[in-house]
């Protein structure tokens, strides 16, 4: 679906009182998901405020607040956003969705979502700063190589043993020079997530499996949830040896999940058409530069969203330098599956000025579009020759 055919766009409103309490309430679940230790006091001061706003709003809505820090998260699990006392717009309180994941009581995607389209340019430092980092010192030793193999090494490890980070500095790819920054992108893994002694990879994915109470485990990612090898631990990994890191949350939700969309669409160009993608150009200008015939090429950015009105008001223009004739932005078609308009809510609430400048597609929508362009060149082209 492309965002010129979609009817009925916003414009882009700024956030409503209640979205901000939102948004509050999100990071202050975030925030209590990174404690590893009990601090003093025991909920630090953000979660607090997000606490005593909420309990002042359903107060003054007459509504029963959660009796306690613990009681709010609770709510976040177990109550669908339709369900909270909070005037929002129903693009954003759709279906089930909850803040809080209700098997692995982890906060749910949606959460870092909240997080990252935050107005303050701070909170967008949890996903970004590792990866600014990274780039800063390919640039400086003039290794655009080395960039791209540190973004397909967090796409396609985002768990290492401790033998293997100490390994990576003898790696030429990228090892050898982001060593450090590779070394921060990575933390040991929780206990939370043992089960006999043992750490469980996703079979498909390769994160960590969250251990289930009534046994079993469950990935954490939205797309391996809905594949039947999500179910079905792969590499198991115990805690000795040098110990069992991954790469943080933020990192997995948003490096490592969208990356493998953008590594399956590359194989897909390669495999069905023999095209030979470029992977996050020119330091990560956008994900994929789609070469087709007459020296023309198609931008692409791949994203992984629960929400469209999230992503849409995130979004910002496509660099120029590598050169492109038309820019797309692809969601993985499970998203537009859970969610049928998740096209039209995100043109409602595109930036005016990107309108005319990317096209959205899902994932299999975009490879027929490569197939039509090519079928439309090969007939130009014969067609011209028989004339």
């Amino acid at each position: 679906m492309t965002t010129a055919s979609l009817p009925e766009r916003s414009g882009g409103t700024s956030a409503m009182p209640d979205e901000n309490l939102l948004r509050l309430v999100a990071c202050a679940l975030l925030m209590l998901s990174r404690q590893r230790t009990v601090p003093n006091p025991v909920y630090p001061a953000n979660v607090q405020n997000a606490y005593n706003r909420l309990v002042l709003h359903c107060l003054r809505a007459g509504v029963e607040p959660p009796g306690s820090v613990p009681d709010m998260a609770r709510w976040a699990a177990e109550r669908p956003l339709g369900r909270w006392p909070l005037a929002l717009p129903e693009e954003l309180r759709t279906g089930d969705t909850r803040l809080v994941d209700p098997e692995t009581r982890l906060p749910h995607q949606l959460c870092l979502e909240w997080e990252i389209s935050a107005a303050d340019p701070a909170a967008e430092l949890f996903e970004n700063d590792r990866i600014l980092e990274a780039l800063a010192v390919c640039r400086a030793a003039n290794a655009p190589h080395a960039y791209t193999a540190f973004r397909k090494l967090l796409t396609t490890k985002p768990v290492l043993t401790g033998v293997e980070l100490a390994l990576l500095g003898g790696d030429p790819a990228c090892g050898m020079l982001l060593q450090q920054v590779i070394k921060r992108c990575y933390e040991p893994a929780p206990a939370s997530y043992l089960r006999d002694g043992a750490y469980s990879q996703c079979e498909r994915c390769g994160c960590l499996m969250v251990p289930l109470l009534p046994g079993g485990h469950r990935c954490e990612l939205d797309r391996c949830r809905r594949d039947g090898r999500a179910g079905r631990p792969g590499r198991a990994l115990r805690a000795e040896r040098g110990g069992v890191f991954q790469l943080s949350r933020p990192l997995r939700m948003f490096i490592t999940s969208p990356g493998l969309a953008e590594t399956e669409l590359e194989s897909a160009l390669l495999a069905r058409f023999g095209i030979r993608a470029e992977m996050w150009p020119n330091y990560d200008a956008y994900d994929l530069r789609v070469p087709l015939p007459g020296g023309r090429h198609w931008a692409v950015d791949v994203k992984d969203w629960v929400n469209p009105v999230l992503l849409a008001r995130t979004l910002t223009p496509f660099r120029t330098e590598p050169p492109y004739e038309r820019a797309f932005l692809v969601v993985p078609r499970y998203r537009f599956q859970e969610n049928e308009a998740y096209g039209r809510q995100f043109l409602r609430n595109l930036p005016e000025d990107l309108v005319e400048r990317v096209t959205l597609l899902d994932d299999r929508a975009f490879l027929r579009l490569v197939a039509g362009e090519l079928s439309e060149t090969k007939h130009t082209r014969d067609g011209g020759l028989h004339a």
